[in-house]
């Protein structure tokens, strides 16, 4: 084990053997672009719940302390999703007796430490890793990497309020849009010079700077919709930044952008154009749709120049004069602009160009701040992708998972409520209303354990076997017989798959809760035929909560017995139980997300509640049966259900 520690002094004991500590909070988090949001957030509940519940050490804190202590997560879990890929852990804790915060960022990619303090880069060539510790070095009092066998983790210490003085604190609480941007007149004349920052860098790095990358990042983690994204980002930096910007989007499988063969191959797109002056936003984007950024090398993400779109920005009348009154032989251009290659995980997303008229060149503290920024705005437009691709995913997978239509009964009326609680997700829960055969209509209501991926599975396995085994003749015990060795088979290659890729990978034994999860099903079946008079109905629960029968007089009783889950037991021997469905009678099947919906400790069923609001339903047909069942459901917690939620109503003529 080495550690390295930054040039303020040696690394404080906790980086190596802790000191005591009142409190402590860490979670391991996924190496994607939700990552630094997800932090931010659980060092802020870390700080908020030690300071309810006034843990030693806690006195200490204050509104500034976290501030820090967040913004320093935010940035060394930004820098280890972008530079190392891996699971990130993030450990926050407090020392008893000093109050400091010790904030540590461990990956799983030790063979590049994150930069910070290298020599200063030539104009336009801002370093590949961007600023990230430089802000965390400005806020803490320490920092430094410690090194293990496989880990490499960044720590930072925070010290209590009073603890740690910046080099110029009268600085740091100055609004950032008060500092960014001065002009002077030189000395010798009035002619133009280029904006620099009003105070020195390391006053910029400052709290003004930093609340803004900060808050920028809050804005942009919720964003769902890439275009938002790019909207979003143009506010952020228009006027604050620059004059004017873009920002075109990608196709990130091919990379493709700017001119081939004077012709446009596949080229990025231009999803947003801002300007300080809203006149002239039609005819930027028209210029700049004619000149698209040229493709670059993706994993280099500093500012390269862009072409002035002088068509539709030409030179003012001010800066034309100044250039005329020069002494310099070189053309004065009508302003600066410079294009930054939006990159997330290695992968190009797109471009953002930023533009301000009247200087030769941007200062390198805003190309360094925007191109902090843009790391932010990748981020964003990956985990909106992402989101996008999962919804797709998961709606495709939605619509083949069940029904397209429910069948039609003679004799017998239908009403079904769906609602899968993640709109995101493939939901958990599952229906049926199909014919099995002359006379013969089938049924079924079903809750896969888990949801998502897993619970996709079970479905897309369960569902077409019940419709096939039932039209092969299969009673309905004998269905359920089938498929619950169905399942356990389906678990068992699956763990033996998984086995045999380990061996052949040489990886370590998989850890439990690791590898093929059991796949548990409750399903409610049964068959129905058409008898005089109505039906005679034939169904078994595995698992599932109990089907209720509401007579014409209002009286409620079950109709099943209760049986073990499919997946679980082999050789479970399932039985069935068979009744008449009479003229007015009405059958209710639902899943666990109606009997188990919550208001505090209490659950929907407990008293037999659903057979309570069933029996209020007499009179009403399955259309308002089911309407009525779905609103007392919703209406019992003030909260939105937490769990998928379907049931089906049959009801004699």
């Amino acid at each position: 084990m080495r550690v390295i520690p930054t040039q303020r002094e040696t690394p404080p004991a906790v980086s190596e053997t802790p000191a005591q500590t009142c409190a402590r909070a860490d979670a391991v988090l996924s190496g994607g672009s939700l990552a630094p949001g997800t932090a931010r957030a659980l060092v802020r509940a870390a700080l908020a719940d030690w300071t309810e519940r006034a843990l030693p050490g806690a006195e200490h804190l204050t509104a500034r302390v976290g501030d820090d202590a967040t913004l320093i997560a935010s940035e060394l879990v930004t820098n280890a999703v972008v530079h190392a890929g891996t699971e990130v852990r993030l450990a926050c804790r407090l020392e008893e007796e000093s109050g400091a915060l010790v904030v540590e960022v461990t990956d799983r990619h030790p063979s590049r430490a994150p930069r910070g303090g290298e020599p200063e880069a030539p104009p336009h060539e801002s370093p590949e890793h961007g600023r990230g510790l430089l802000l965390v070095a400005a806020l803490s009092e320490a920092w430094g990497i410690t090194y293990r066998p496989g880990t490499k983790t960044v720590w930072a210490r925070v010290p209590a309020e009073g603890g740690f003085a910046t080099d110029d604190a009268e600085s740091t609480d100055i609004p950032f849009d008060a500092y960014v941007w001065e002009a002077e007149p030189e000395p010798d004349g009035d002619e133009w010079r280029s904006p620099r920052p009003y105070r020195r860098d390391g006053a910029w790095l400052g709290r003004g700077a930093l609340s803004f990358l900060a808050e920028a990042s809050d804005l942009l983690a919720g964003q769902l919709d890439e275009d938002l994204v790019a909207a979003l980002t143009g506010q952020l930096i228009v006027p604050r930044l620059a004059d004017w910007c873009a920002v075109w989007l990608e196709d990130e499988t091919t990379g493709h952008g700017g001119w081939s063969d004077g012709a446009r191959a596949d080229g990025p797109r231009l999803a947003r154009v801002w300007h300080a002056d809203e006149s002239r936003v039609d005819e930027l984007s028209r210029a700049l749709e004619q000149n698209p950024p040229p493709p670059s090398d993706p994993l280099r993400t500093g500012p390269v120049v862009y072409p002035w779109p002088e068509k539709a920005l030409p030179m003012t009348e001010d800066v034309s004069d100044s250039a005329k009154s020069s002494d310099s032989d070189k053309d004065t251009a009508p302003g600066a602009a410079l294009a930054y290659r939006l990159v997330a995980g290695g992968r190009p997303l797109g471009t953002l160009v930023i533009g301000r008229a009247g200087i030769g060149r941007f200062p390198d503290e805003v190309t360094g701040l925007v191109e902090d920024l843009g790391r932010r705005v990748a981020l964003a437009i990956g985990a909106a992708r992402q989101y996008a691709r999962q919804a797709t995913i998961s709606a495709v997978l939605q619509r083949g998972l069940l029904p397209g239509a429910v069948a039609e009964i003679p004799g017998v009326r239908s009403a079904l409520v769906y609602e899968p609680c993640d709109k995101g997700g493939p939901s958990g829960d599952f229906y049926d209303l199909f014919p099995a055969g002359p006379g013969r209509w089938c049924f079924a209501v079903g809750d896969v354990q888990g949801k998502g991926p897993e619970a996709a599975v079970v479905i897309g396995l369960a569902r077409p076997w019940l419709r096939l085994l039932a039209r092969e003749g299969y009673r309905v015990a004998d269905v359920l017989d089938r498929l619950n060795q169905l399942l356990l088979d389906d678990a068992t290659e699956a763990a033996d798959a998984a086995a045999r890729a380990l061996v052949a990978a040489g990886a370590r034994p998989t850890a439990p809760g690791d590898g093929p999860q059991t796949r548990f099903l409750s399903l409610l079946y049964g068959e129905l035929t058409l008898v005089e008079g109505g039906a005679r109905c034939t169904l078994a629960s595995a698992g599932h909560p109990l089907p209720l029968l509401l007579a014409p007089d209002g009286t409620v009783r079950t109709v099943a017995q209760p049986q073990t889950l499919l997946g679980v037991v082999e050789d479970a021997g399932y039985t069935s139980d068979t009744f008449e469905l009479r003229s007015g009678d009405t059958l209710l099947c639902v899943t666990d997300g109606v009997t188990e919906r919550r208001s505090g400790s209490r659950q929907f069923d407990d008293g037999d509640g659903l057979a309570t609001a069933l029996a209020g339903c007499a009179g009403l047909d399955a259309d308002l049966t089911a309407e009525r069942i779905s609103r007392l459901v919703h209406e019992f917690g003030a909260r939105p259900p937490a769990d998928d939620l379907a049931l089906l109503v049959l009801q004699a003529d």
